[in-house]
């Protein structure tokens, strides 16, 4: 079984209408990517009533058809 990444971020937007979030993030191993701002699907709305914009996290991302997807987060601990 893969182990998922964790990464940690800065939410810097939530939009719950469109059921998106932009985190200002990490480099991701998973995808080869460089630390970046982007948006991200929510793969629970009801993850996106949980954060709020300037919280710190930490999160799962995956690519869920196609589209950057947030499958799990919680506020990073202080």
């Amino acid at each position: 079984v893969a182990q998922e990444e964790v990464v940690a971020g800065e939410i810097t937007k939530v939009d719950v209408d469109a059921g998106k979030i932009t985190i200002k993030h990490g480099p991701f191993k998973k995808f080869d990517m460089d630390a970046m701002t982007m948006v991200f699907k929510a793969g629970d709305p009801a993850m996106l009533k949980q954060v709020k914009a300037g919280d710190k996290v930490q999160f799962h991302p995956d690519k869920v058809d196609g589209q950057f997807t947030v499958t799990k987060i919680e506020k990073a601990k202080k």
